[in-house]
C-alpha cells in the first residue's frame, strides 16, 4: 500500500515507474513522487517531481492542454430503465464502448447527474470507453421508496447494473456510501471488477458514525425510530435516517475483518474532509487483502472532491488504471 500526499506530492503511477522515474527517486521518500499524466491518449509525458512541486504544479502546468471533455461536460444522453421482478426499476445513462467499462456508484441520496459522474461520462466519451451511471432505489428518477431503501437494498442495484448492463470487465467508481458499495459489488463479482477507484470511500460509514454518538442520543434515537443526521449537504440541514436503516447497516460493515478484494485499488481523499476522516482510507486499505493499492491525498479537499483540480486527479487515476489493465488480457 502507498500512502501519497497529493498537493505535495503526485500519484506514482506504474507508467512513471516503467520509465524509470522511481530509480531517480530512491531514497528520496514520499514528499518527493514521480507525478504523471496520460501520455498515450494526450500526448503527454511522464515527469518527476521534487519537494517542492506536486499535483497542484502538475495541473496548473496542464490548463491550457486540458482535454474537451473537461471544459465542456455537457453531451447528453438519454436515461433508460432497468426493470427487475419484485425490485424497483433503476434509472441509468448509458455509453457503449470498449472495455474495460466504467460503472459511476454514487454517495448517498446522490443522483447521476453530479458533477464526477458527469465528468467521468465526458473522459468515457472521448475515449471510447464504455460507462454507465445510474441512480439508486428511491432516489433520482429510480421507482421505490427512500425511506424503505437500506444498503442492502443499494447493494442489490449495484449488482443489478453489473449483471444486467454491463459488458465485459468493469472499473468501478465509488463516490462516499458508493465507496462502500464497490467493495461489496468486487467481493461478490471479482471475475467481473477488475479496479476500484474510491473517492471519500465510506465504509461502514453510517454504522460508525452512529456508533461515535453519545449514549443518550443513541438510545433516544432507537425509541423515536429515527436519526436526524446532521449534514450541510442536505437542505433542511439534517438527514432523516431510520433507525433500522442503521441496524441493517450492520450487516454490511467491513472493516471487523480484511477485505477480500485483490484487484488494483485506488482511494482518493481530501485532507478537509468533516464527513468521512480521511484516515478511513488508510484503514481501509490496510484491510485490502490485494497489495496493488495506493490512497492519495489532498491536502485542501473537502468531503465532495469536486474541484477542478479533484476531478483532474479522478480521471488520471481512471486513466492509469486504463492503462495498467491493457497490459492484462482481459
Amino acid at each position: 500500500m502507498r500512502t501519497l500526499a497529493a498537493g505535495r506530492s503526485a500519484h506514482l503511477s506504474g507508467r512513471a515507474q516503467r520509465a524509470g522515474a522511481a530509480g531517480k527517486m530512491a531514497g528520496v521518500g514520499l514528499a518527493s513522487a514521480a507525478a504523471w499524466v496520460p501520455c498515450r491518449r494526450w500526448g503527454w509525458a511522464a515527469v518527476t517531481f521534487g519537494f517542492h512541486r506536486g499535483l497542484s504544479t502538475l495541473l496548473a502546468r496542464k490548463t491550457e492542454r486540458a482535454p474537451q471533455w473537461f471544459r465542456a461536460c455537457r453531451h447528453k444522453t438519454s436515461i433508460s430503465f432497468l426493470s427487475r421482478p419484485d425490485l424497483p426499476n433503476l434509472a441509468y445513462k448509458r455509453l457503449k464502448g470498449k472495455s474495460p467499462g466504467i460503472i459511476f456508484i454514487p454517495g448517498y441520496i446522490s443522483n447521476m447527474n453530479g458533477t464526477k459522474a458527469l465528468a467521468i461520462e465526458e473522459f468515457c466519451k472521448s475515449l471510447g470507453h464504455a460507462y454507465i451511471r445510474f441512480d439508486y432505489s428511491g432516489v433520482g428518477n429510480s421507482d421505490g421508496n427512500l425511506e424503505e431503501c437500506t444498503v442492502g437494498k443499494w447493494r442489490k442495484d449495484v449488482l443489478s447494473i453489473i449483471d444486467d448492463l454491463a459488458e465485459g470487465p468493469q472499473i468501478l467508481v465509488g463516490s462516499s456510501l458508493g465507496g462502500w458499495l464497490m467493495f461489496h459489488a468486487a467481493i461478490a463479482r471479482p471475475q467481473k471488477v477488475v479496479a476500484l477507484v474510491g473517492v471519500a470511500t465510506a465504509v461502514d460509514g453510517l454504522v460508525t458514525q452512529f456508533n461515535q454518538l453519545p449514549v443518550e442520543t443513541k438510545k433516544e434515537i432507537e425509541m423515536k425510530g429515527v436519526w436526524p443526521m446532521a449534514s450541510k449537504y442536505s437542505e433542511e440541514g439534517v438527514y432523516r435516517v431510520q433507525y433500522s436503516v442503521v441496524k441493517e447497516a450492520e450487516h454490511h460493515c467491513l472493516l471487523h475483518s480484511p477485505i477480500p478484494v485483490t484487484c488494483p485499488v485506488r482511494l482518493l481523499h481530501g485532507m478537509k474532509d468533516d464527513v468521512v476522516p480521511w484516515h478511513t482510507a488508510v484503514q481501509v486499505a490496510d484491510r485490502v487483502v490485494g497489495t496493488d493499492v495506493d490512497v492519495i491525498l489532498r491536502k485542501n479537499s473537502d468531503h465532495r472532491m469536486k474541484e477542478k483540480a479533484d476531478i483532474q486527479l479522478l480521471v488520471y487515476t481512471i486513466d492509469d488504471l486504463i492503462d495498467k489493465l491493457s497490459t492484462i488480457v482481459l
